[in-house]
């Protein structure tokens, strides 16, 4: 196999800039550890929530920053013992703790049972797909380790697509807050929140897993020609 180089993956410069920016405006305020800044309201009747809430929104951070780096094929394969160092981090110090602490707190989200169960089966299969993922490294099959961390990063990216979708369904369906809505804000709010709960993780993987299946289907077709040559010239 050639060696990637850094300028034929275009991508990754934006991608690194939109995550950096996303990092640098959701993470601040949670640092001060004072609940009046939250972006979230406080779930009533749980006093861990806010304390819970401030661990998944660090160790996120610390998921998308080094899921950044994973993704990065130069990096992979010019700096490989670098990429198991980064690769143990994202595991480590961002999915395990930010998946456990995203069940958590998605259990209890003020939002509503449709953001409730959204969250709860992102959480869940954030934490899955890493796993796998890592055993998979660990039993040194790493075609089956790089599907399945291209899961797991699509999940981690689903921390900022869930923003966008929300802020479509917030146009989409505020109009219709006196008909659909009955003129209830509350009703209108949960129904935003859960529809982007749930688009935002369920498109990316959609997509993470017709990319697998594209590249699947173009190496049958390379390996379909080469058997096909091999038989012409017997």
């Amino acid at each position: 196999m050639g060696k990637v180089q850094w300028f034929r993956r275009p991508w990754v410069a934006p991608f690194a800039f939109v995550v950096s920016v996303f990092v640098a405006f959701s993470l601040p305020p949670y640092l001060t550890l004072d609940p009046a800044l939250s972006r979230v309201p406080e779930a009533e009747g749980y006093s861990w929530h806010y304390a819970v809430l401030v661990a998944h929104v660090v160790f996120g951070s610390v998921a998308i920053l080094t899921c950044v780096v994973q993704v990065w094929p130069w990096f992979r394969q010019r700096y490989p013992v670098a990429h198991r160092v980064v690769g143990r981090v994202y595991v480590f110090g961002g999915v395990l703790p930010g998946g456990v602490t995203a069940v958590a707190i998605g259990a209890v989200s003020p939002f509503g049972p449709l953001n409730q169960a959204g969250n709860v089966l992102m959480g869940t299969l954030w934490l899955v797909f890493t796993v796998v993922g890592f055993r998979m490294a660990r039993q040194r099959r790493f075609v089956d380790h790089r599907r399945w961390m291209i899961r797991s990063f699509a999940l981690t990216a689903s921390i900022m697509s869930n923003r966008i979708w929300a802020v479509v369904a917030a146009i989409t369906l505020s109009p219709q807050l006196d008909t659909t809505f009955g003129g209830s804000e509350v009703a209108l709010l949960q129904t935003v929140s859960g529809l982007a709960a749930w688009l935002g993780w369920v498109v990316p993987l959609l997509i993470a897993e017709w990319w697998l299946e594209r590249g699947d289907a173009r190496k049958r077709r390379q390996r379909a020609g080469r058997s096909e040559r091999q038989q012409v010239g017997v």
